[in-house]
């Protein structure tokens, strides 16, 4: 995220040559991608627990209607 910040802020000043403006851009929308891609992955991998009838714990997915 560091990285990104540091693109984004160089873009903003405008004062990079169009070549190099370029080359940050599609570095930062690399850096999205993968990002995206990771939140994907975490996000499939979260369940809630929730308590059963005899107070055990139950897991279902975290998008799944109470």
């Amino acid at each position: 995220m560091a990285r990104l910040d540091v693109i984004v802020k160089q873009l903003e000043r405008g004062d990079a040559p169009l070549n190099q403006a370029l080359g940050l851009f599609e570095e930062g929308a690399g850096l999205i991608k993968t990002r995206g891609n990771m939140l994907d992955k975490a996000e499939q991998r979260v369940t809630r627990l929730k308590k059963g009838p005899e107070d055990e714990p139950q897991e279902s997915l975290f998008d799944e209607a109470e």
